[in-house]
């Protein structure tokens, strides 16, 4: 399809230039962010604030908290500046009124523009999170969600994928048609997206990504669509009478699209065809459809300074990634690797990609790589390394040693190909470091849970995998938590809680067990992908640099958004603001969820993080 007609540029982006962690000198156009303040009734007259703290801030700024109720003057909260927190609990509010919660940043003694306030409306109820009810369409259930500035005013919104009955790949049978939808924070609906009967239902089909692409300040979402597919202002892309489904419920004829959508309104800014095509469904390694629609896509700094977009098709057996940039109102292809185009040595990356992938610059020349499963591809579009180690369902990028350079990647292989069936590497080389053998590994997990032990451990759910390891692959003696699926930052330590389902829970190392801190279910929450069990999102959405945990509610019609009201002594930029976290976030709905890593070790023990 042709390109649709540009939208209209902001005078100037409002971006802001961080360095990259761990890069050589390149700058990465970011998003501009306000403060994100969240205030939670506690009871009795408490109230929890949270704040960020952005990667452009002093190391010497402070804050200031403010309330103000209806016809009054805003009224400061602390007495000497907040220097050692990005939260504060504050006492004595009069809830039976509307109060609005914000802060005012100081340095050298002179304060700063006030933030954009939080609003409590009158007697605020006690609960940890905050409500954003859903229009959802009739028999639809809201899904994997992703944040994104879609305005422009420094704040997230949010984008939530609604299905009506998603099928796995291997399952044939007819889907619903999913749907994108963006809401404020408060519920304000914005846009639909119907992707019509043409896109299949399913963790393996959409991956939306949300992002600021060109840099005007305000995310795009892009993602696959086909012909049918109405965008947020009621225009049909192609041919709206077109029906590909097969009498099996899969979609294997048909034009393929790749479409970038405004985020204010959902209007189709441009549509291309979407490559690679499918083309002759058996080179993909089977004749029904099932691994020729297995799809992957991030967002990458490519060239260490702007963001592009990578689409992805095939991992059990041919393997394409193709990079797209969004400049000045016009998609173009920047490079394709493709394992059976021929070239020498692509052939050896073939089956090797995971049902997630993530992004970081692992060489640390400034530009991204795509760490694709078991093996990676180099920020130019050509291959860096292959383990051959094979397919796996979970895979973790992030400094997880701390006491070596550079990162490191904790991977899991379902039928490994060779001796590991968890193994734990160099992300720049490919090396093993260590690794386990199984011949079935599920799922693999690497978090800092254990202070006793420098860095993240890891553990996976496999055959024989019966032990936590730290990062040198040394057995902790003990048990494993049962937990094996993600993890958020939540208390106010700097270890890594486990978040499973509906729960969040704290791992006591010393006596080998878990225990709840949160229970989503009590507040009427459920979780997403059946055995896969994940919320919709988890990332640090607002507040201080702890995250926020995303889930539906069972009726279906409202998103609640968890947020800690733990104290804490430690301060942190906003983890937003660290690249290889941030594209974390951005992939976070891609496959099997996984949770987003920093680029640096977040962990106890820590060293100053790098600032931007």
């Amino acid at each position: 399809m042709a390109e649709s007609q540009t939208r209209s540029r902001l005078a100037s982006p409002v971006v802001v230039l961080l360095l990259a962690a761990g890069g050589v000198g390149a700058q990465r156009q970011t998003e501009r962010l306000g403060r994100g303040v969240v205030a939670v009734n506690q009871g009795g007259g408490r109230v929890f604030v949270g704040w960020r703290l952005l990667g452009t801030d002093p190391e010497s700024i402070t804050f200031n908290v403010y309330r103000s109720a209806a016809g009054g003057d805003p009224v400061k909260l602390n007495g000497e500046p907040v220097a050692t927190s990005t939260s504060f609990v504050a006492g004595g509010a009069d809830l039976r009124q509307p109060t609005a919660w914000f802060v005012r940043p100081e340095l050298n003694g002179q304060e700063g523009a006030a933030s954009a306030p939080f609003r409590l409306p009158a007697n605020a109820p006690v609960q940890p999170y905050l409500s954003i009810p859903l229009q959802t369409p009739a028999g639809y259930a809201p899904n994997d969600a992703s944040v994104g500035d879609l305005d422009g005013d420094g704040e997230y919104e949010i984008v939530v994928k609604q299905e009506k009955g998603g099928r796995d790949n291997s399952q044939k049978g007819t889907t619903g048609q999913p749907k994108l939808e963006a809401y404020k924070l408060d519920g304000t609906f914005l846009w639909r997206i119907d992707l019509g009967r043409n896109i299949r239902e399913g963790a393996h089909y959409t991956q939306f990504m949300v992002f600021d692409l060109d840099g005007d300040g305000r995310a795009e979402v892009a993602c696959k669509t086909a012909d049918g597919t109405v965008d947020g202002k009621g225009t049909v892309l192609g041919d709206a009478e077109a029906d590909y489904r097969n009498p099996n419920g899969y979609i294997l004829d048909g034009p393929e699209f790749l479409t970038v959508f405004d985020g204010r309104t959902g209007a189709a800014l441009a549509t291309k065809d979407y490559l690679p095509p499918r083309g002759e469904v058996r080179r993909w390694g089977d004749d029904y459809g099932n691994r020729v629609d297995r799809f992957l896509a991030c967002v990458a700094y490519l060239d260490g300074e702007r963001p592009g977009l990578v689409l992805c098709r095939g991992y059990y057996t041919r393997t394409v990634l193709v990079a797209w940039n969004w400049r000045g109102g016009r998609l173009t292809r920047v490079w394709t690797f493709d394992s059976a185009d021929g070239t020498p040595g692509n052939e050896a990356y073939a089956g090797q990609g995971n049902h997630n992938l993530s992004v970081g610059d692992v060489d640390g020349d400034g530009r991204d790589e795509l760490v694709y499963g078991a093996c990676c591809i180099d920020d130019n579009g050509k291959a860096l390394y292959s383990t051959g180690l094979g397919h796996g369902d979970a895979l973790h990028l992030s400094d997880l040693d701390p006491d070596r350079p550079g990162l490191e990647v904790f991977d899991i292989h379902e039928k490994p190909r060779h001796q590991y069936g968890m193994e734990f590497r160099d992300a720049a080389t490919g090396k093993a470091l260590w690794g386990v053998p199984s011949p079935d590994v599920g799922r693999g997990l690497a978090l800092d849970i254990d202070p006793r032990y420098r860095g993240c451990e890891c553990w996976a759910a496999g055959r024989g995998l019966d032990a936590l390891y730290d990062c040198q692959g040394e057995k902790i003696p003990g048990p494993k938590p049962r937990s094996c699926n993600m993890g958020a930052w939540w208390d106010g330590d700097l270890l890594r809680e486990l978040l499973d389902g509906t729960t969040l829970d704290k791992w006591d190392y010393e006596n080998g067990k878990a225990h709840r801190l949160l229970q989503a279910a009590d507040y009427g929450c459920v979780s997403n992908n059946s055995t896969k069990a994940n919320p919709s999102l988890c990332a640090d959405i607002l507040g201080d640099w702890r995250e926020e945990v995303l889930w539906r509610t069972s009726d279906n019609q409202e998103l609640r958004l968890f947020t800690t009201t733990l104290p804490t002594n430690h301060r942190l930029r906003t983890l937003m603001h660290d690249p290889l976290y941030r594209l974390g976030v951005v992939w976070q709905n891609v496959g099997y969820n996984q949770p987003a890593h920093t680029g640096f070790y977040l962990g106890d023990g820590m060293a100053a993080p790098p600032r931007p």
